[in-house]
C-alpha cells in the first residue's frame, strides 16, 4: 500500500493479537468489510507519505489502535508511531503496545492506583492482566489475581499479593475474606458475564469496577439502581483510544512502557508467535484461554 498525505508506510516485525481482534471477527464491534484485522504492531518505516516529520525512513517504531495489522506493511498515521529504542526488541515492542498501553491507563487514569489502595485484577495471569499487576505494584497497591489454577504461578510471579483460583475458590468470598469484609477500591474486569455481578459484589462503597474486556461475553444491560444499593458503585467502560487521544499522551505512556523495559523493571511476556497465514490458530488458542502472556503474528 502507499501512505498518504501524514501517512508512514512500516514493514512490519511483529503484530500483536489481541481479544478485540476477536470481536472485530465476530461483529460485537462492527467494522466496515473488507476488514483487515489487528490494531498493534511494530516493524521499520519504509516510506513517508507528503507533510511527515516525525519519523524518518529506517526508523523502529510501534503504534497501537490503528486498524490492519495482520499483514506485512501497514499504512499508520505518522502522528500513531512512536519510536522504539534500540534496547527493546521489535517483538517485545509489539507486544507491549496495546496491553502495556491498557494496563497504564487503567493504573494511571482510570482509576489512578496509590499506595495503600487494593485492588482485584482479573485473568492476572493472562497479557494484560500480567502487565497490570506489575505496575498496580509499583503504584503501591495491594493487589489480588485471579487466574485459573494452572495459572497461579503466572499471576504470583507478576507481583501479585495473593492470588485466587478461578477452578477451586469462590473470588467474592475470598475477597470478602482477605479484605476483613470491606471489599476493595477497584476491580480491574476483563472477563465481562461471568464475572461481572461478584465483581461488583467485591467492591468498597464507592468503590470502581473497570469493564475493560468481555472475553467471557457481554454484560447484559444493567439498571443503574443496583449501583446506588451496593454502595453508590462507580462504573466505567474504558477503551485506549480515548487514553491516548494526544500524542502527547501517547508519548507518555510509551516512554514509561519502554524505559520500565530497558532497565529490566517491566517483564513482557510473549507466550507464542504464530505465522501471519496461522492467524486462524492464533485465535483458537486465545479463544481457548491458552495463553499464558502475549500472543504475536510474525510475517
Amino acid at each position: 500500500p502507499e501512505p498518504g498525505p501524514g501517512e508512514a508506510r512500516v514493514k512490519l516485525a511483529a503484530s500483536g493479537v489481541n481479544f478485540i481482534d476477536i470481536y472485530h471477527r465476530k461483529g460485537l464491534y462492527p467494522g466496515k468489510l473488507p476488514l483487515t484485522l489487528g490494531q498493534e504492531g511494530a516493524g521499520t518505516v519504509d516510506m513517508l507519505g507528503e507533510g511527515v516529520s516525525d519519523v524518518q525512513v529506517g526508523d523502529h517504531v510501534a503504534y497501537a489502535s490503528v486498524q490492519g495489522a495482520y499483514a506485512e506493511y501497514a499504512i499508520v498515521p505518522a502522528a500513531r508511531l512512536v519510536p522504539v529504542p534500540a534496547s527493546v526488541p521489535l517483538e517485545q515492542a509489539a507486544a507491549v503496545m496495546l496491553q502495556g498501553m491498557t494496563a497504564h491507563y487503567l493504573a494511571f487514569s482510570t482509576f489512578a492506583l496509590k499506595p495503600g489502595d487494593t485492588a482485584l485484577v482479573h485473568a492476572a495471569a493472562g497479557g494484560v492482566g500480567q502487565l497490570l499487576v506489575q505496575i498496580a505494584k509499583r503504584r503501591g497497591a495491594r493487589v489480588f489475581g485471579t487466574a485459573s489454577a494452572a495459572k497461579l504461578d503466572l499471576a504470583r510471579a507478576a507481583g501479585a499479593d495473593e492470588v485466587i483460583s478461578y477452578n477451586e475458590d469462590d473470588f467474592e468470598a475470598a475477597v470478602k475474606r482477605l479484605t476483613d469484609g470491606k471489599g476493595v477500591d477497584v476491580v480491574y474486569d476483563s472477563v465481562g458475564k461471568t464475572t461481572f455481578d461478584k465483581s461488583l459484589n467485591c467492591l468498597r462503597p464507592r468503590g470502581y469496577l473497570v469493564l475493560y474486556g468481555q472475553s467471557s461475553g457481554p454484560v447484559p444491560p444493567l439498571d443503574p439502581q443496583v449501583l446506588n444499593g451496593k454502595g453508590s458503585l462507580f462504573l466505567t467502560r474504558p477503551t485506549p483510544g480515548h487514553y491516548t487521544a494526544t500524542r502527547a499522551e501517547l508519548m507518555e505512556r510509551a516512554t514509561d512502557l519502554f524505559s520500565w523495559i530497558a532497565a529490566g523493571e517491566l517483564n513482557v511476556a510473549i507466550d507464542q508467535s504464530f505465522a501471519l497465514d496461522a492467524a486462524a490458530d492464533a485465535h483458537r488458542y486465545l479463544e481457548g484461554r491458552n495463553t499464558k502472556g502475549k500472543v504475536l503474528l510474525l510475517p
